[in-house]
C-alpha cells in the first residue's frame, strides 16, 4: 500500500513538473525602434506553438503592470509580449507627458506606433507564434495603441480594452470593423471613462462584444485587485476568441437592442445640427434633458479642431455650450475653436462668458477653475493685444 502511495506521488509530482516546464520563465527582451531608441519587453512564452498577444500599458505604469496577467495568458497556451512605452520602465526616451504638449501629441500619435510595431515584429518572429492569429491588449492610453495595431495589421482578431479611448480614426475602423470581437471594462469610479468606453465598443457592432462594468475600482489596473474575477474574464476572452474560435465569440443577447448612439450622429458631418434641434425638442418636455455627456462631446470637438475641422469643431462645441450654458469650460473651449478659424470676435466674446461663469463657478475644483482661467485670459491677452 505504501509503495503504491509512494508510486501515485512520484507520478502526480512528474506531471506538475511536466506542466511547470511547459511555461518558460519570462525573458527580458531588448528591442530597437526605427529612429534608434533603445526600448524594453517582457516575453512570456507558452512553451508550445499558439497565437501571440501583445499588452500595452496605461500611461501611469510600465509594463510590469501586466505581471500577474500575463503569466496566466501563457499557461492558457498564448505567447505574450509586454512593452514599456519610451520614457517609461526600462525604455529609453522621455516620457510623453514630461515634454511640451505638442511634442508629447507627436510622441503618442506618431512615435508609440512605430515603437509598438517593432515590438510586435518581435512577437511575431518567435518560432512558437502562429502569425495569423493574434490579440491585443491595453489599458488608458494603451487601448488607443492596441486599436491603431489592429487597424494596420488584420491577423489581430481579438481586443481587450480597459479604461480608455481612441481617436476618430481608430472608432472609424471599429465601426467598419464589425468582425473583431472585443471585450472591454470599466468603472464607474473613473470619470467619464465608462460612457466613452462603451460609445467606442458599442460602434464597432459586433454582436459578440462584451463590457463588463464596475461601481467602482479605479483606473485600468486598479481595477484588478478588487475584482480578481476580471483577470480570469480576461483570459477566457483570448482563450475563446483567439484558441477555441480565432476571431468570433458566442452573441452578446445585451447588444441586441442598441440602436444609434448620439455621440456617433455628433461625430458626423453636419451631425451636431441635428443633435441640437433634437436637444431643443427634448427641452420643450423638460427643461433639464440631456442628451450626451460634456466632457465626452468637448473632446469630439478637440479632435475635429485637431484635424483641421475648424467649422465642425465650432458647431459641435456651441451644442455642448448650449446643452451645459454654466460651463466656464466649455466657453473656454468654443473660444479655442473660433480663434483657431480666425474669428476674433466670437473668441473674445467666449472667452469673457467662460470668465463670468467662473465667479460662480462650485462645480469645478478649484484646480481646474485655475486652468480654465489662465486659459481664457491667455486668449483675451492675445486677441486684446494686453489686459482685457
Amino acid at each position: 500500500m505504501k509503495r503504491r502511495f509512494l508510486l501515485l506521488t512520484i507520478i502526480l509530482i512528474s506531471a506538475v513538473q511536466c506542466t511547470i516546464a511547459q511555461t518558460p520563465a519570462p525573458r527580458m527582451v531588448d528591442l530597437t525602434a526605427p529612429d534608434g531608441m533603445k526600448l524594453k519587453a517582457t516575453y512570456f512564452s507558452a512553451g508550445r506553438l499558439g497565437p501571440g498577444v501583445m499588452l500595452l500599458h496605461q500611461c501611469n505604469r510600465d509594463r510590469t503592470m501586466w505581471n500577474d496577467l500575463a503569466p496566466k495568458l501563457a499557461e492558457s497556451g498564448l505567447n505574450v509580449l509586454t512593452l514599456d512605452f519610451r520614457g517609461y520602465g526600462d525604455s529609453g526616451g522621455t516620457a510623453a507627458y514630461k515634454l511640451p504638449p505638442e511634442e508629447g501629441h507627436h510622441t503618442v500619435v506618431d512615435i508609440w506606433p512605430r515603437d509598438v510595431d517593432a515590438a510586435y515584429a518581435y512577437l511575431l518572429a518567435q518560432p512558437e507564434v502562429s502569425r495569423t492569429v493574434i490579440g491585443a491588449g491595453g489599458a488608458s492610453c494603451g487601448v488607443n495603441q492596441s486599436i491603431q495595431l489592429a487597424r494596420k495589421h488584420p491577423e489581430v482578431k481579438s481586443l481587450v480594452l480597459l479604461s480608455g479611448d481612441t481617436d476618430r480614426d481608430g472608432r472609424q475602423f471599429l465601426r467598419s470593423s464589425p468582425q473583431l470581437p472585443i471585450f472591454a471594462s470599466a468603472a464607474n469610479d473613473d470619470l467619464n471613462t465608462v460612457d466613452l468606453l462603451q460609445w467606442i465598443v458599442d460602434g464597432s457592432r459586433n454582436p459578440g462584444n462584451q463590457f463588463q462594468r464596475y461601481a467602482t475600482g479605479g483606473h485600468g489596473i486598479e481595477m484588478f485587485p478588487p475584482h480578481p474575477e476580471l483577470a480570469g474574464l480576461i483570459v477566457n476572452w483570448f482563450d475563446t476568441t483567439l484558441l477555441k474560435t480565432p476571431g468570433r465569440t458566442p452573441a452578446n443577447p445585451v447588444n441586441a437592442s442598441r440602436g444609434i448612439n448620439v455621440l456617433d450622429t455628433i461625430d458626423e458631418p453636419g451631425g451636431a445640427a441635428k443633435i441640437a434641434d433634437s436637444l431643443a425638442q427634448a427641452r420643450k418636455r423638460d427643461p433639464k434633458a440631456n442628451l450626451f455627456q460634456e466632457p465626452i462631446v468637448n473632446l469630439i470637438g478637440y479632435e475635429h479642431l485637431q484635424e483641421g475641422d475648424k467649422k465642425g469643431a465650432i458647431e459641435i462645441l456651441k451644442l455642448n455650450a448650449a446643452a451645459f450654458s454654466n460651463s466656464p469650460n466649455v466657453y473656454d473651449s468654443l473660444s479655442d475653436a473660433y480663434l483657431a478659424d480666425g474669428q476674433s470676435g466670437p473668441a473674445i466674446e467666449s472667452a469673457e462668458k467662460a470668465l463670468k461663469l467662473l465667479e460662480s463657478d462650485t462645480t469645478d475644483p478649484e484646480n481646474r477653475r485655475k486652468l480654465i482661467r489662465e486659459s481664457a485670459e491667455q486668449k483675451l491677452k492675445q486677441l486684446k493685444g494686453g489686459g482685457h
